[in-house]
């Protein structure tokens, strides 16, 4: 499953000690249903700030955005909460998973978060970890698994709830070289495989042409990048 993204006119600025900066300046992006998008750029240009607005974890101050159709700046709290939890999975930089959680648990929450039956979210819990090769880990604590190994974790976690759109902030960025090409490829599989619409943030171009399709963010806009070259597509199937 999987949506289109669409957001129109979006500004976004922050007061910081003297001033106000202003990060994105009239951004536009459409994103087809079951594309994978690369978004790159200079270090403070706004990837972030732009991955944070299209998943609602912040409000743009003008502009809009629409995922599915559906306009996500005119939901309450609760509708927004319910729509993030059904529509869209993230994974960070930083896996974010819970100390005190096994590799099991920790996918588990989106479903217990969901109220789900507890016999469905662990098995559908199990069948993912399974699927990134984490089968013998998953009654590890984060702090007994590799970065690679966390990072499959968040992604699993991420695809709990089968989201139409998934949003990766620097997925690999905390990872060393070879684990950062592993997981990358890993998730480019299960993208495809899930058949999700996805938007990567990233700062590797190597990675970043992987990916179906590239934009740069400077000056507050996107514009859209080269096309990735062959040997990078045929590199990602």
């Amino acid at each position: 499953m999987s949506v289109a993204v669409e957001a129109r006119g979006i500004h976004k600025s922050y007061l910081d000690a003297v001033r106000r900066v202003e990060v994105l300046c009239g951004a536009d992006l459409t994103v087809r249903p079951g594309e994978m998008l690369a978004v790159v750029g200079p270090s403070g240009s706004g990837k972030s700030t732009l991955l944070h607005l299209l998943g609602a974890l912040d409000q743009a101050d003008s502009g809009e955005i629409l995922i599915a159709g559906q306009r996500i700046g005119n939901m309450d709290r609760r509708s927004l909460a319910h729509f993030r939890n059904r529509t869209i999975g993230f994974v960070f930089q930083f896996h974010r998973l819970l100390p005190d959680f096994d590799a099991l648990e920790n996918v588990m929450m989106p479903g217990r978060i969901a109220g789900l039956s507890p016999r469905r979210v662990c098995e559908r819990s199990r069948e993912l970890l399974v699927e990134v090769g984490l089968e013998d880990r998953l009654h590890h604590f984060p702090n007994q698994l590799s970065g690679g190994e966390r990072q499959r974790v968040a992604i699993c976690r991420a695809l709990f709830m089968e989201p139409p759109l998934l949003l990766a902030d620097e997925p690999t960025g905390n990872l060393d070289p070879a684990s950062a090409e592993q997981v990358f490829g890993l998730l480019v599989e299960l993208q495809a495989r899930h058949g999700t619409t996805a938007i990567v943030v990233t700062h590797n171009p190597a990675l970043a042409a992987r990916c179906a399709r590239i934009c740069r963010l400077e000056n507050g806009t996107l514009r859209e990048s080269l096309p990735r070259p062959e040997t990078a597509s045929s590199s990602a199937g």
